[in-house]
């Protein structure tokens, strides 16, 4: 009898554990009101909004794995994207548009709107002075393309670029104009029950370099240019605070 019960929970266990390489699911629920981006996620949609925070560390070695956290909103107009990210040695210097900022710490979003054309994708990347490097599928992915209307903003719990201390975290507050996306995206704005792909993704940093990832790009090496392996959004129309007031 000892040995069924071991053998059924033992089965129990390993049909339960998510597989590796499922792609993870969120639902974006509409913003309940403005957003007002200045790097304070303080109005009710954002402390409201679900937090993604099962990042993971595919290429991890070594060092502390410092904590992640997103949350994504919408409106008619704009996606709007929220990082948190842990980092007790926060360290950015470049200041000129489409530098490579994943060399600082860095947070970035890639979004392929058209589920049936993932290797049609958008990224953007922050750093955190807020320097923005953008590509789209237009022109060969060429830097000479800038989202227009692309906002950031940052707030930083500590002191930027000096490693004798300790910092807490810094935010990235992103609104995304929704035209960026066209002719590429089926509906704009989305319709509600419209899926997207995206991945969100965090590296950079003088100290403790990591790479972190929403969805598991099941690379050797540090990729994020892995369309196929985006997750999945689904755009809801309910407000955000709806589900707060079912849940009181």
């Amino acid at each position: 009898m000892r040995y069924l019960v071991s053998t059924l929970c033992l089965v129990l266990t390993a049909s339960s554990a998510p597989a590796e390489d499922a792609l993870p699911h969120h639902t974006i629920l509409r913003a309940a009101g403005p957003i007002a981006v200045d790097g304070h996620l303080d109005e009710p949609s954002w402390e409201a909004a679900q937090v993604i925070d099962q990042f993971v560390f595919p290429w991890w070695t070594e060092g502390a794995k410092d904590r992640t956290e997103a949350r994504l909103l919408w409106d008619d107009v704009h996606l709007y994207v929220a990082f948190t990210a842990h980092d007790p040695h926060i360290s950015a210097t470049l200041t000129e548009r489409d530098s490579p900022v994943s060399r600082d710490d860095c947070v970035e979003v890639f979004i392929a709107p058209d589920t049936s054309q993932v290797t049609s994708y958008f990224n953007f990347e922050f750093n955190a002075l807020g320097t923005i490097l953008d590509r789209s599928p237009h022109a060969d992915r060429s830097s000479a393309w800038n989202g227009e209307g692309v906002q950031v903003a940052i707030d930083i719990q500590g002191t930027l670029n000096q490693e004798t201390d300790q910092d807490t975290l810094w935010t990235a507050e992103i609104a995304l104009p929704f035209a960026v996306f066209a002719p590429y995206a089926p509906n704009l704005p989305p319709t509600a029950a419209d899926v997207w792909r995206l991945n969100l993704y965090r590296t950079g940093g003088a100290v403790n370099l990591q790479y972190i990832t929403w969805s598991n790009t099941l690379t050797p090496k540090p990729q994020f240019h892995a369309p196929e392996r985006f997750g999945v959004v689904h755009f809801d129309s309910r407000p955000v605070l709806s589900l707060q007031d079912e849940a009181e």
